[in-house]
């Protein structure tokens, strides 16, 4: 998995990288087939802008949000792509039971 973070006008320090990467650790716990993730992060005026885009198999999931700190805003877009992602399972997986776990009528 490649995690790619970048700034927009803002330079990125080891903190806010830690931050990142610790809480994306929630995605991976609901979620392990992350190919791709990227972040952008940048700052308009008063507001702290977070930015992200994760590539996973069949599907790409975006997620913008903005706040007037910085690690909440990081802390939003995670929790914004966690239900997408657990969004996402729900869909592609099959909730149905196999067909050979079928019950037999009692004989």
């Amino acid at each position: 998995m490649n995690v790619n973070i970048s700034g927009h006008q803002l330079e990125i320090t080891t903190a806010l990288k830690d931050h990142i990467e610790k809480k994306f650790t929630k995605l991976t716990n609901h979620f392990d087939h992350v190919i791709d993730a990227k972040f952008t992060l940048s700052i308009e005026k008063l507001n702290h802008i977070a930015e992200a885009t994760i590539h996973l198999p069949k599907a790409d999931l975006h997620a913008v949000s903005s706040d007037e700190n910085m690690y909440h805003a990081i802390e939003l877009v995670i929790n914004k792509l966690d239900r997408q992602v657990i969004k996402f399972k729900e869909k592609n997986f099959d909730h149905h039971q196999a067909s050979g776990s079928i019950k037999h009528k009692a004989e």
